[in-house]
């Protein structure tokens, strides 16, 4: 049975993290000046990623040790990663957001807090002080100045310390962010990259003219300009109080939801089994029917997802793709059928959300993004980092402990994260993050139960 994770009784509300030296880091040789292209799926990202990446003491790295290394490394990953140095900038003759290649710098922090690492608790609790552990000022900077990418080297009382990175989306999604990160730690130790970056971001622009050729349900128009300063809202935060929770699923839950699934298989025979998917439709049964909407069960609950369109296009993409290269499947089903079934059919609707994304359903989306500057719109979206394995990078002072973004609560978006202990294999559990108002979080918690049995 799945369960409600124990989190600490009480979260520290103030890390007491101090700044130490703050500045800007130049690529280590000179860099080709140039303006970046981004894709119409990169136009409407413009808004930071953080994460942080916790590390225990390491005998031969202290935090001062790592913190000089991180700075050298990061000069020499601004040579291939040059537009990590770049700066934003609007095209006012294309009304587009482009990258100046201009070598202006990448920005790095040095902080340290009066607590130990074990004394910050548990790391997979979302604790919104940690927040603090990622670069908030701009005190360093020229007025106006914004660095795509800063880092935060934030050391603890008895050696363990925490990387933060505070990363401008329209550079990188998970997966290219996971690529980045294993070639930092590649040159941090005094190797060639591990995998070489393919810089070309035209592969993913629109067609000439647009030709949209399908539907989008899962787009709105937005309303207001793209500019270099805008954070466009893909899902608007409330102003109402959130109710909290971490779900675990272990690898035991999983494979009793993949069974529960094969179980009318044979009725539904597109219905993909993967841990993903069966994980996906239970949340979806869970979310669209907590909500406090009376009983309607004709309502309509359209889930957002998001799918990898490198292996999808024609011909695919390189793998070592920089940029974002994620578009948003979707599904959409009555709450009677969500609450009905077959669970079977519910998989069956996930799967079919990332197989039509085909080649041409994503220059289409890619197209429409040229003509209506949209953005994904359904119920909820579930943002899975589950398997991106940002854990299993192996840096000269080892694997991370835990690795997370630094979480907001939000009702309209449930996180996927790995298990700390588990880690995110393929036959890992996995936590998820839900916020919800306290009498949706009662009912989720309860259906969470129903549906597992």
């Amino acid at each position: 049975m799945g369960s409600i994770y124990q989190g600490p009784p009480s979260l520290l509300q103030d890390l007491k993290v101090t700044v130490h030296k703050s500045s800007l880091v130049f690529p280590s040789q000179e860099t080709e000046k140039r303006t970046l292209f981004l894709s119409n799926i990169d136009q409407v990202l413009n808004f930071d990623v953080e994460t942080i990446h916790f590390f225990s003491s390491h005998k031969d790295f202290s935090p001062k040790i790592v913190a000089n290394k991180l700075k050298n490394t990061l000069a020499k990953i601004l040579v291939p990663y040059d537009f990590f140095a770049g700066r934003l900038k609007l095209n006012s003759e294309t009304s587009r957001l482009e990258i100046d290649c201009n070598a202006a710098g990448a920005g790095f922090v040095v902080a340290s807090s009066e607590y130990t690492l074990d004394e910050i608790g548990d790391l997979v609790y979302p604790n919104p002080a940690f927040a603090q552990l990622v670069c908030k000022t701009s005190n360093f900077l020229k007025p106006g100045d914004q660095p795509l990418c800063i880092f935060q080297l934030t050391s603890f009382k008895g050696g363990g310390f925490a990387m933060g990175l505070s990363v401008n989306h329209t550079t990188l999604d998970g997966l290219s962010f996971k690529l980045f990160l294993n070639n930092l730690a590649a040159l941090g130790h005094n190797k060639p990259l591990a995998v070489t970056l393919s810089h070309d971001r035209l592969l993913l622009a629109s067609r000439s003219p647009p030709h949209v050729t399908f539907p989008h349900p899962e787009l709105v128009q937005l309303k207001i300009p793209i500019n270099k300063d805008s954070n466009p809202p893909a899902f608007v935060a409330t102003q109402e109080d959130l109710a909290f929770n971490i779900f675990r699923l272990t690898s035991d839950n999983i494979n009793s939801l993949k069974e529960k699934a094969k179980a009318a298989s044979g009725v539904h025979p597109n219905a993909r089994i993967t841990g993903f998917n069966v994980v996906t439709a239970h949340i979806w049964q869970c979310k669209a029917l907590s909500c406090d909407t009376g009983i309607n069960m004709d309502r309509m609950s359209t889930i957002l997802y998001a799918v990898d369109i490198r292996p999808r296009l024609s011909p695919p993409l390189p793998p070592s793709y920089a940029g974002n290269a994620v578009l948003t499947a979707y599904a959409t089903a009555t709450c009677k059928e969500l609450n009905e079934g077959p669970f079977a059919r519910l998989v069956e609707m996930v799967s079919e959300g990332a197989r039509r994304m085909t080649d041409e359903y994503a220059r289409s989306v890619i197209d429409w993004g040229a003509l209506y500057k949209g953005f994904p719109h359904g119920e909820f979206l579930v943002s899975s980092w589950w398997r991106l394995g940002f854990d299993e990078v192996e840096y000269p002072w080892g694997r991370p402990r835990y690795s997370c973004p630094v979480v907001y609560h939000r009702k309209d978006i449930i996180l996927l994260f790995p298990d700390i202990k588990e880690g995110g294999g393929n036959n890992s559990g996995v936590n998820v993050l839900v916020a919800l108002p306290g009498n949706e979080m009662e009912k989720f918690q309860s259906l969470f139960q129903k549906f597992l049995a």
